[in-house]
């Protein structure tokens, strides 16, 4: 596995000039926010991709050629076509490799590595990368108190085979709440508002959305009930876990799910500090520096848990 984040740091007391009435404490507490990664004007999701794929592949101690299928997890794609698996195929030197993008927000890149399990056991791939990349900050409205605090940019990898060694990844449990779809959106950008409206060219809608409250609610039950199904799915008890993974959504609601499920929060790995939110991208960049640190011991059980926009939900356990 591996991850990517762009040099540029964008602390709170940047982002608060637009907010003169909020504090940098205000802004911690509410969020556990301190800084976030922006990419630069000329970098873009591809190239952290890039990055993050070779640190997996360097540590998977595997080569390019090696690799039959790419499966990319985002929101914000470099370009809506052709897909970014095939722009990162073309740019990996593998373009003959299967590729395809999966959106299901937050919750992407849990998908994405259940979806490429399903194509290894069915015979599809062997090798497959599974990976995403974010560019939150170019779709960030900066006056917007709900959202302008919490996302940034970065980038994921995990090489998924069946070849001995590595960590063993058990089901994913996916699943969703369409009811909730309003709750976090990007209006704009799609078939139905391809280009902003009006003469005066309202851009409101191409900015991501968030009912903050509603999020708020449904995330923390949805991470709970996540972990609380992968510890009955595999017949494990709270005190059996010696990780939680979990989407880097905001600090409050990890506290209030590592509470409700009985699993102490110093077992849960949170970067969200120094990475912001990056959608689907937390969860891999989570482990990947989880990994890098080298905190994780042999036979390790690490839990993932996310919920995304749409609501998406998912959950599920690795064996270190």
């Amino acid at each position: 596995m591996g991850h990517a984040a762009p040099s540029t740091i964008r602390a709170n007391s940047e982002i608060l000039k637009a907010f003169p009435h909020r504090t940098e404490d205000e802004m911690v507490r509410l969020t556990g926010i301190k800084e976030r990664r922006h990419a630069a004007e000329h970098e873009s999701a591809t190239d952290l991709a890039v990055i993050a794929v070779q640190h997996a592949l360097g540590q998977a101690k595997m080569s390019v050629e090696q690799i039959d299928g790419v499966i990319m997890a985002t929101i914000l794609p470099d370009q809506p076509v052709p897909a970014a698996a095939s722009a990162l195929a073309q740019r990996l030197g593998i373009p003959r490799a299967l590729a395809f993008d999966l959106n299901a927000a937050c919750s992407g890149w849990l998908y994405a590595l259940e979806v490429g399990r399903a194509l290894i056991k069915a015979g599809t791939a062997k090798n497959l990368i599974v990976v995403t990349a974010e560019l939150l900050s170019r779709i960030t409205n900066p006056q917007d108190h709900e959202t302008a605090f919490l996302f940034g940019d970065g980038a994921g990898a995990a090489i998924l085979t069946t070849g001995e060694g590595g960590h063993r990844l058990h089901p994913m449990g996916l699943s969703g709440d369409a009811d909730q779809f309003c709750a976090i959106q990007r209006p704009g950008g799609g078939a139905r508002m391809p280009w902003p409206e009006g003469e005066a060219g309202d851009i409101e809608p191409f900015y991501l959305q968030m009912n903050g409250t509603s999020v708020f609610k449904h995330a923390v039950v949805g991470f709970a009930e996540q972990i609380e199904q992968t510890l009955a799915r595999e017949n494990l008890k709270p005190e059996d876990i010696a990780w939680v993974v979990p989407h880097q959504a905001n600090a409050r609601i990890l506290t209030a799910v590592s509470k409700r499920v009985g699993i102490p929060y110093d077992k849960f790995v949170v970067t969200i500090s120094k990475y912001g939110n990056t959608s689907a991208a937390s969860v891999s960049m989570a482990l990947g520096w989880a990994a890098e640190e080298g905190i994780f011991n042999d036979g390790d059980k690490i839990i993932f848990c996310s919920v995304g926009a749409g609501l998406t939900f998912a959950g599920g356990l690795l064996v270190w």
